[in-house]
């Protein structure tokens, strides 16, 4: 990504946190367990408050044409962080239905984030901006942590399922 207007990166940044919410929150609605319904209904809220985050940012710069120093929550706190991939979720998940594709798209989904607000915290010099866009990355750091889990979980399931070990 190349050095662009914050405002322009701020708006781009909404729009991909708003089409992460519409990406989990509509996996939430397809899927018929409570559980996994929960966990994209949970990663669906993050995206919302990372709206949140990202348009404060967004008034402040366009009136004030500087980024806000603002009070970021504690990750280590956040609800998120503590999903789990119980053993009953494993045997619910289809190693290739609909929850675990979500599943793999949503690493993608992440990575992308991950990247977008990595290089805009590079090459920034307003230490807020800076603090903001390292925070986002960290953020999406730790859902990409979990996805991964659980994708990694699913597929070590379907291998000892159907006998691919090469051994």
């Amino acid at each position: 990504m190349e050095a662009q207007n914050p405002l322009e990166i701020l708006k781009m940044a909404i729009l991909m946190e708003k089409r992460g919410y519409s990406f989990y929150n509509n996996v939430a609605e397809q899927s018929s367990d409570p559980e996994i319904r929960h966990i994209f209904l949970t990663m669906a809220e993050e995206e919302t408050k990372h709206v949140k985050f990202l348009s404060e940012q967004y008034l402040s710069f366009e009136k004030e044409q500087e980024f806000k120093k603002v009070d970021l929550p504690n990750l280590e706190n956040e609800r998120f962080a503590s999903l789990i991939l119980t053993e009953e979720m494993k045997n619910k998940i289809s190693a290739a239905g609909f929850e675990a594709a979500a599943i793999s798209a949503a690493i993608d989904f992440e990575k992308r984030a991950i990247e977008v607000y990595g290089k805009r915290a590079e090459i920034s010099t307003d230490p807020n901006e800076k603090a903001l866009y390292l925070w986002l990355s960290d953020w999406e750091k730790g859902h990409l942590r979990i996805l991964s889990e659980m994708d990694n979980e699913l597929k070590e399931r379907i291998w000892n399922d159907n006998q691919f070990w090469p051994f």
